[in-house]
């Protein structure tokens, strides 16, 4: 398994779950196509907590994703990310870029809106 997304969408806010590796090749693509293919958000969160690795085309992808949400009014959040991940973002000094929360954090936000079912489980191999 390369890289898995569970998707949950409250209102106008999206959770991506991340679990696998965000790495080079069609992971990347399988990431930039979830957020980008979704329905109307304010705020999408990608839950970094179950990725287990990522090089600098996860990165670079991170970097997309925040521009193209921004050019679209959408605010992105990488919650939770693993210990590896902050690594990479600190020593990258991406934090200064990202808005990194905890996952309490997004809860806040959950506990005003309705629940939305989650979507079937997706993967790439």
């Amino acid at each position: 398994m390369s890289l898995t997304i569970k998707r949950q969408q409250t209102g106008d806010v999206a959770i991506l779950q991340c679990v696998g590796r965000i790495v080079r090749g069609e992971p990347l693509h399988f990431l930039k196509d979830a957020v980008t293919s979704l329905k109307n958000p304010r705020m999408v969160v990608l839950d970094l907590s179950d990725v287990e690795m990522l090089d600098g085309g996860g990165l670079g992808m991170f970097v997309f994703l925040h521009r193209w949400t921004r050019d679209n009014g959408v605010q992105l959040k990488l919650v939770n990310p693993a210990p590896f991940v902050r690594e990479m973002l600190d020593r990258t000094r991406l934090t200064c870029l990202f808005n990194v929360s905890s996952i309490d954090d997004v809860f806040d936000v959950l506990c005003t809106s309705a629940q939305v079912p989650m979507e079937a489980e997706r993967a790439v191999a």
